[in-house]
């Protein structure tokens, strides 16, 4: 397991942590506000594992036995809250794993710290239960809640946590994670990493995606053609995407950065702006073509098409809208 210098982004998190651990100055309970895949998971078991460190220097050290448990997966002190229910964190599941467990002195560190994955999903009653321990923790208690949506939380809640909002990390830090860490080529980790929309996660999960080639090749097919096609076309490009149902948020996605691109043409005339390189001919010839009321009411479509998608709107109707759209702008 990382330590913070492995950390991707976020440093204004990290050195609030750094700090924390070096004054000795430990809240009692966290909240890790980011889209899935921004780094919560990450950036919490990093600071689990640099508190409970035996060296206590402001990072883990990696070889104390605190350190070498938690990269095994056994440091009986950090405990990861679990749910029967899949939608919902109920009262039971806080009062029997934290409340109830919390009264208990740690095994063998300074802390133990309770890590709520999906914090939305804690019930209204599950944070009320929760909210008297954050009030009243032991000195040794810490609670770390991770979540997409810090809105879900209770007020009162929220006004007990030091709250860490995770930023989009930039372009240029992914595209070099990717080559060093994963050795994905250049051009592949530049177009993941403008898809991800600074979200390390995601750009990690287009890299290994086995469909990526795949993909790409539907995307710029239809991107490159779409103005000039015939209805009969845009509907067999639709039976085409339809095999990619479930990565179809990340076909619009890929779509966003071609049209992102041909933005940047038409602002700059800069190549070394551009996501899509190699296509720089067809790029050029559709800057020159869109007027920018065109390309704003194109991505407009594509995230109504999110929307509607999300939404569990006809997959054939939420996609024919959206090209037609992109066919006359």
């Amino acid at each position: 397991m990382s330590d913070f210098r492995d950390i991707i982004g976020h440093e204004e998190i990290i050195q609030h942590m750094r700090t924390a651990l070096r004054n000795k100055r430990i809240s009692h309970a966290y909240i890790f506000e980011g889209p899935n895949g921004s780094g919560k998971n990450l950036l919490a078991k990093t600071y689990a594992k640099a508190l409970e460190c035996e060296a206590g220097y402001g990072d883990a050290c990696g070889m104390c036995p605190s350190c070498i448990r938690m990269d095994s997966g056994n440091q009986p002190d950090v405990k990861w809250v679990s749910h029967a229910k899949p939608a919902s964190i109920g009262v039971d599941d806080v009062r029997d794993q934290i409340n109830n467990d919390i009264q208990i002195k740690p095994y063998s560190s300074k802390y133990k710290i309770y890590i709520v994955d999906e914090a939305e999903k804690l019930t209204a009653q599950a944070q009320n239960a929760l909210l008297k321990t954050i009030e009243e923790p032991p000195a040794y208690g810490i609670v770390m809640l991770l979540t997409n949506n810090s809105e879900a939380l209770l007020p009162t809640i929220r006004s007990r946590c030091v709250t860490f909002h995770l930023k989009p990390v930039r372009q240029s830090q992914i595209e070099a994670f990717l080559e060093k860490k994963y050795g994905v080529p250049d051009y592949k980790a530049r177009v993941c990493a403008a898809f991800s929309q600074g979200v390390v996660g995601r750009a990690v999960d287009m890299a290994a995606s086995e469909h990526f080639t795949e993909l790409q090749h539907e995307v710029l097919k239809i991107v490159k053609r779409v103005q000039d096609m015939e209805i009969y076309e845009i509907i067999e490009a639709i039976k085409k995407l339809s095999a990619y149902k479930a990565d179809i948020i990340d076909v619009i996605d890929m779509m966003m950065v071609w049209y992102r691109d041909v933005l940047m043409l038409k602002v700059t005339k800069d190549v070394n702006l551009i996501v899509y390189k190699d296509e720089y001919r067809f790029l050029s010839r559709a800057a020159s073509k869109v007027s920018y009321e065109g390309l704003d009411k194109i991505i407009k479509a594509m995230e109504k098409a999110k929307a509607r998608l999300n939404a569990n709107v006809n997959f054939d109707v939420a996609m024919e809208m959206m090209l037609l759209v992109m066919k006359e702008n």
